[in-house]
């Protein structure tokens, strides 16, 4: 019997009942399913169900991530880190421009140097692939059951949470946790509704190698159709984070790779030598979501599922990671005095915790994004003037980069690099 069958007959049998279910085996809930094996112990019952894994054979995410230091520091708890450090390219220093795409010159208006501490990187930009590997292979290593199906139905019932997966296995847990993305099908058959918008732009996402060394650079063009991003990476590699209206995204990406190419130069530029697409470039629509409670009874919202946001400050997944870290420490909190580990305290405490400060920094890249991606030459004027004067502050500038590090704030305990 093939390996892979195997492990779907095993974990069928092992699943009467868990402490916590996960459904959703992406990034987030990888990394919650390990957090709460750091947190619980190796006594707790903890599944991750997700049809992926049963696709083995299907091509990896090609995108990159910014790892913000105080999610470094969760991985590092969590004995992830180790296994993708050789491929993550630290963030050394970050420069902004504000210009028009036929500007002949980018005057540099904001620039920061890449440590929150001494030889500690505020960031680090790692391929999605390699962390969802080793986030896989962790949860296998510390027996975590990995169900290759979704979770179909739910009902909360007093004690517990009935469950059905779609393969028609059905068991029992404390605590379901949805992880299942931004069209969480958790939350709509949770009757969780959510408030957003569009924002008729969409993100192309490449990978492009140069024939000069980035050096650790990130740099921002913003441009009035939204922010060009150059994002380092290992090697004379960087990823490209390129919005525009998506009416223009869909023309770029049908147009032959020569012109594309050309477009690409235009606004990338020449400062890194030649340049050489090295992935199918591939376009994602961008808006603003949030869920309007994060938690129902028995269930929690986590990542996606609970706030989509615009990546304009990177801060997608290291939004997901904090609300890992915050539920782990309710959900180990409780544990220890002898709670129940779904009951309602656990996760109004995980609520409350989160939404806040969400919603903050949904509505501070939402207010950015139409900052800056506008045509207004009295806009321009005014936010070139803002940037300069931030640039003479360096206590200011301290701020704004130990906040995007993620150490600012009511910080969960795994992303200070303390134990639970």
């Amino acid at each position: 019997m093939p390996k892979s069958l195997e492990r779907q007959n095993a974990a069928r049998q092992d699943v009467a009942r868990q402490d916590v279910t996960i459904a959703g085996g992406g990034l987030a809930g990888l990394a919650l399913a390990l957090a709460l094996r750091h947190g619980l112990g190796t006594d707790a019952r903890i599944l991750v169900a997700d049809p992926a894994f049963g696709r083995a054979s299907e091509a990896g995410d090609l995108r990159a991530s910014a790892i913000a230091a105080g999610a470094r520091h969760l991985l590092e708890a969590l004995g992830v880190w180790d296994r993708v450090a050789e491929e993550a390219e630290p963030i050394r220093s970050m420069e902004i421009t504000d210009s028009k795409l036929a500007d002949a010159a980018r005057p540099v208006f904001l620039t920061f140097d890449g440590d929150v501490a001494p030889g500690e990187a505020f960031a680090h930009m790692v391929p999605n692939a390699a962390l969802q590997d080793a986030l896989t292979d962790g949860a296998r290593a510390a027996g975590i059951t990995l169900l290759a199906a979704g979770i179909a139905d739910f009902r909360a019932d007093g004690p517990g949470i009935a469950l059905t997966a779609a393969d028609g296995t059905a068991f029992a847990a404390s605590l379901l946790c949805a992880c299942d993305g931004a069209r969480s099908r958790l939350r709509e058959r949770a009757g969780i509704s959510t408030v957003g918008w569009t924002y008729d732009q969409s993100a192309i996402v490449c990978t492009v190698g140069h024939e000069r060394d980035h050096e650790g650079k990130a740099v921002e063009h913003f441009l009035p159709a939204g922010p060009f991003a150059l994002l380092p990476l290992k090697g004379r590699r960087t990823s490209i984070v390129w919005t525009e209206a998506s009416g223009t995204t869909e023309r770029l990406l049908a147009m032959p790779p020569a012109l594309f190419h050309d477009e690409l130069e235009r606004r990338f530029g020449l400062q890194l030598g030649a340049l050489d697409v090295l992935d199918k470039p591939r376009a994602f629509p961008l808006g603003f979501q949030m869920a309007r409670r994060f938690v129902t009874e028995r269930l929690a919202l986590v990542g996606d599922a609970a706030h989509a946001i615009h990546p304009i400050a990177g801060q997608g997944l290291n939004m997901g990671l904090r609300d890992v870290a915050a539920l782990t420490e309710a959900v180990t909190d409780a544990a220890r005095l002898g709670l129940d580990i779904g009951g309602p305290e656990v996760l109004e405490r995980y609520q409350r915790w989160r939404r806040f400060d969400t919603l903050a920094m949904g509505m501070a890249t939402d207010g950015l994004n139409r900052l800056f991606s506008n045509r207004s030459d009295v806009l321009r004027l005014m936010r070139d003037v803002g940037l300069g004067l931030v640039e003479r502050v360096p206590r200011l500038k301290d701020v704004f980069i130990r906040d995007a590090a993620g150490l600012t704030g009511a910080v969960p305990k795994l992303m200070r690099g303390e134990a639970l």
